[in-house]
């Protein structure tokens, strides 16, 4: 399957989410992405440097202090571990899973849960990294 595929059919294509991109895992190659949905490389080396920030003392993030833009909006920083960032603006919000060699940067709109949305990008997740990436 083509990386594309993976956003028309696995995340697009379920309704639980409405934009995506994939990235390679430095964050500075698009291997694919959704229509309008433009992260500035700026923004992905955000998101590279809080997979990379270990934490302070009691393992807070310096993003779930400081926040995250994805594709020109700030979101609000809920979680942020080894595999996953979730943030949020108002009730739409992104899911940022990385596997062995890319990074899915994902937005949901108003009407989804986010358990919905984040459940879909991790199975993808799960499943790339059992593929080998």
């Amino acid at each position: 399957m083509s990386w594309q595929a993976y956003i028309d059919t696995s995340l697009v294509g379920t309704g639980n989410l409405d934009r995506a991109a994939i990235f390679n895992s430095e964050g500075n190659s698009v291997w694919a992405t959704s229509p309008a949905f433009t992260v500035t490389p700026g923004e992905m080396q955000a998101v590279v440097a809080a997979y990379k920030d270990k934490g302070d003392a009691q393992g807070v993030k310096q993003v779930q202090s400081s926040g995250l833009h994805i594709a020109g909006e700030r979101f609000v920083v809920l979680k942020a571990d080894d595999r996953s960032i979730y943030g949020k603006k108002g009730r739409e919000g992104v899911v940022i899973v990385k596997t062995t060699q890319a990074l899915l940067v994902t937005h949901y709109p108003e009407h989804v849960q986010p358990g919905a949305a984040a459940n879909t990008v991790e199975q993808l997740g799960d499943y790339l990294i059992k593929a080998g990436y």
